[in-house]
C-alpha cells in the first residue's frame, strides 16, 4: 500500500453507484438512507425503471430489520437518489464512486477507464467485485492510488459488513478514509490488510456453496433437504441454496464463467442456473423465485419444484 498522500476530501456526501441490479440497488439505498446524495447509474432507462419496485421491495425489509425505521425516513432516502444513464454526468460530481457491475474483467477495465477520465481529482474509486482482484484492473482507472475495494454482502441493511481491501498501489490515506466512509453508511467496516481474491467472506463462502452445488449435480438430494440438513445440524439460519437465492444466480454464474480453473461440476451447475433460473426470470430472491418461491415480504413459501430430483 502506498504511503503517499493524495488530495482527500473529508466530506464524502456525493456518491455514485455504477450498476443497479440486486446488490447495486441495495448499495444505492444503503448510502441514501445514511444521508448521502446518490446517483444510480445504469446502461439503460429500462433498467432504471425497475428501481421504484426495488425500493418497495426493500421497504418491507427495512420496516422490520432496521432500528428506527420510519416511512418518512425511507421516502427521504428515495428523494436523495437520482437515476442516470449518462456515465460522465453520473460521476462528474462524485466524492465516491462504487462499481457493482458484472464480474467480467474486460468490462470492468472498460468502465473504469471511462470513469477515470470523468471524475474529479479527489474522488475515491471503489469496486464491489466479488471474486476478481482489484489490482488486475486498478491501472485502468488512471488513478490507482485512489482505487480499492469495498465489498458488500447481500441484504446490506441486515448483513452489513463492509470489507475494505487495498491494492499495493492504494494510498494509505484513501484506505483509511474508505474505512471511515463504510462506517458513515452504516456498515461494519472490516479492514483487509493484504489483497486476496474473494476477500474474507467469499473465501469462506464460495467453497461451501460449491460443495452444496456438487451434491446437487451428483443427484444426492434436493436443495431443500441439503439446506435442512445443514441448518438442523449446525444451527445456522440459512442453508446454501437459500444463500444462492439471496446472492442471485447471475453472480454465481459470472464467477464460474470467469474462472479458468472451474471444474466440470461447477460449469454444469452454472449452466443449470442459467437455463432454469436466469433465462426464465427466476434467478433468486430479487425475482421472487429461485430455489424457493417467496412472498412479497421475502419469506419462503415453498421449494421451487423446477429443482426437485425425482
Amino acid at each position: 500500500m502506498s504511503e503517499n498522500n493524495t488530495n482527500g476530501n473529508s466530506h464524502l456526501t456525493e456518491v455514485t453507484v455504477l450498476g443497479t441490479g440486486v446488490l447495486g440497488s441495495q448499495i444505492v439505498m444503503q448510502a441514501a438512507y445514511a444521508g448521502k446524495n446518490v446517483v444510480a447509474y445504469d446502461i439503460s432507462q429500462e433498467l432504471l425503471d425497475k428501481l421504484p419496485d426495488r425500493w418497495e421491495w426493500m421497504r418491507g425489509y427495512y420496516s422490520t430489520d432496521v432500528t428506527g425505521y420510519t416511512p418518512e425516513l425511507f421516502d427521504e432516502a428515495i428523494a436523495r437518489i437520482r437515476p442516470s444513464t449518462d456515465l460522465a454526468d453520473a460521476v462528474s460530481g462524485a466524492d465516491v464512486v462504487i462499481e457493482a457491475i458484472p464480474e467480467n474483467l474486460e468490462l470492468k477495465k472498460q468502465v473504469w477507464s471511462q470513469v477515470g477520465e470523468a471524475v474529479p481529482g479527489h474522488t475515491i474509486l471503489l469496486t464491489n467485485s466479488s471474486s476478481l482482484r482489484p489490482s488486475d484492473f486498478a491501472d485502468a482507472t488512471g488513478h490507482p492510488d485512489r482505487f480499492l475495494a469495498l465489498h458488500f454482502a447481500n441484504l446490506v441493511w441486515k448483513f452489513n459488513t463492509g470489507e475494505v481491501m487495498a491494492t499495493p498501489k492504494t494510498d494509505r490515506t484513501v484506505f483509511d478514509r474508505t474505512v471511515a466512509f463504510a462506517e458513515e453508511i452504516n456498515l461494519e467496516a472490516i479492514p483487509i490488510r493484504k489483497e486476496i481474491p474473494g476477500y474474507l467472506l467469499n473465501s469462506l463462502l464460495i467453497p461451501w456453496l460449491d460443495a452444496a452445488a456438487g451434491l446437487y449435480v451428483a443427484d444426492a438430494a434436493n436443495p431443500v433437504d441439503i439446506d435442512r440438513d445443514w441448518k438442523i445440524a449446525t444451527g445456522a439460519p440459512s442453508g446454501p441454496f437459500e444463500v444462492f437465492d439471496t446472492v442471485g444466480f447471475n453472480v454465481s454464474v459470472n464467477i464460474t464463467r470467469g474462472n479458468a480453473d472451474a471444474t466440470e461440476n461447477q460449469k454444469k451447475f452454472a449452466d443449470l442456473l442459467q437455463e432454469r433460473g436466469i433465462d426464465k426470470g427466476r434467478a433468486g430472491l430479487g425475482d421472487g423465485v429461485g430455489f424457493y418461491e417467496y412472498d412479497a415480504y421475502g419469506e419462503i413459501v415453498r421449494p421451487n419444484p423446477d429443482w426437485e430430483i425425482y
